[in-house]
């Protein structure tokens, strides 16, 4: 998508209610908003993917603590995962409202 356009507000604010109703409804707020949007707005689309994949990435790098909690270290990584979730979620929904697509570190990208 080209960033120099900015898309218009209804699709800047569908974006960040992708991020922000995710705070609601983990999983099915998000998913409802890109299902109806996501061939109306090529921005939508972006940000709903971003969200899915985000997602899917801090719920492997949570199972992963939860497993490392037999050694300990998981108590530190859950809450590191938990607060770097909370805050990405944060800027994304930002960003998505500014107009602008962000990337979400750390995610790997199984929707394309």
């Amino acid at each position: 998508m080209n960033e120099l356009k900015m898309p218009p507000s209804e699709e800047r604010l569908l974006a960040a209610a992708i991020y922000v109703t995710s705070f609601f409804t983990t999983f099915i707020g998000p998913l409802i908003i890109w299902l109806l949007k996501k061939n109306d707005s090529e921005f939508v689309d972006y940000h709903g993917k971003e969200y899915l994949n985000f997602l899917i990435s801090y719920t492997v790098y949570s199972a992963i603590s939860v497993v490392l909690m037999i050694i300990l270290i998981g108590v530190i990584t859950i809450w590191i995962v938990g607060i770097l979730a909370f805050i990405f979620t944060i800027v994304a929904a930002v960003k998505a409202y500014e107009g602008r697509e962000y990337r979400i570190p750390l995610v790997f990208r199984v929707l394309k």
